[in-house]
């Protein structure tokens, strides 16, 4: 006779993976807000409205929880689609433009996360190696849309590897992170001026766009 499987229900199903995203949440703020080195698994736990017990449970230790957020980051980020768009366009500066709204989408969407993993690196154990699990795919992606550039007429008149590493200096979370964060530039501003960048250098355009957004 075969055995019982154990009866799972569905609600319980359900409030675990709200406690758990919950948690999830607020570890994402508070590294953010104090640094890795500063949060505790008890400070999570307050925040989250739950035992240290059921932070351990749910998601497990402070390093799991950031592995976890480096991982839902990568996800959410949505970049995949965004290189779908890029692929199948066929001019240069429709690739660009695509390009600049894509990663403005996906680091104004995540920028909670990219604070609590830049926050972390001057203590984690492994800083460089996590950096580079939160931002390999990210990187390839662009490497990706260089090399598609490059079959475009007019292609850029410099190596693809230089166009690759121009498009991560002006579309990485660097470069937004510095406009918008250490200098105070709306979203919609860092925008238009990267974008208005990599034109004028990859395509030799100089002309200003001609309606510039409001900071």
């Amino acid at each position: 006779m075969p055995a019982k499987r154990p009866y799972v229900s569905p609600l319980r199903q359900q409030a675990a993976a709200r406690t758990r995203a919950e948690i999830l949440r607020c570890a994402t703020d508070l590294f953010a807000a104090r640094g890795y080195g500063r949060v505790t698994v008890a400070d999570i736990a307050a925040a989250s409205g739950v035992s240290a017990k059921t932070v351990f449970a749910s998601v497990g230790s402070k390093g799991d929880i950031l592995d976890e957020i480096v991982d839902q980051g990568v996800v959410a980020s949505d970049y995949e689609k965004t290189m779908r768009r890029v692929l199948a366009l066929r001019t240069p500066e429709a690739v660009l433009e695509a390009l600049a709204r894509g990663t403005r989408i996906g680091n104004e969407g995540q920028f909670q996360i990219h604070e609590a993993i830049r926050a972390a690196l001057p203590v984690h154990e492994n800083g460089e190696a996590l950096w580079e699990r939160a931002t390999s795919a990210y990187r390839e992606a662009l490497r990706t849309a260089a090399r598609h550039l490059h079959t475009l007429p007019p292609a850029p008149d410099r190596p693809e590897e230089e166009t690759a590493d121009l498009l991560w200096f002006w579309f990485g979370p660097t470069g937004w992170r510095t406009l918008v964060l250490e200098n105070g530039w709306s979203w919609e501003r860092a925008e238009a001026f990267l974008l208005h960048t990599a034109v004028a250098t990859l395509l030799r355009r100089t002309s200003a766009p001609e309606d510039r957004p409001s900071e």
